[in-house]
């Protein structure tokens, strides 16, 4: 069974959104199968929780700077 990588903030930081999204697919799909002992699985939906509180950070942020770009296209017409 693979294991997830070490749930290292630092690492998810340092991703982009396609990679963690990615990742966290995979570990959606290795839960899903149910074939992770209780200690691998309980790893990987820590790190998968991690995962989703960075993407949504990420699309957080590209939010804000298009409704950014939206009200300085509005305020420049």
């Amino acid at each position: 069974m693979a294991m997830a990588k070490s749930s290292n903030s630092n690492d998810i930081e340092a991703m982009e959104f396609e990679t963690a999204l990615q990742e966290l697919e995979g570990i959606v799909d290795l839960l899903e199968i149910g074939k992770s002992s209780l200690k691998e699985s309980v790893g990987l939906y820590e790190r998968g929780i991690a995962l989703k509180k960075h993407c949504d950070k990420i699309l957080e942020s590209a939010q804000l700077k298009i409704n950014q770009i939206s009200c300085d296209k509005t305020d420049s017409e």
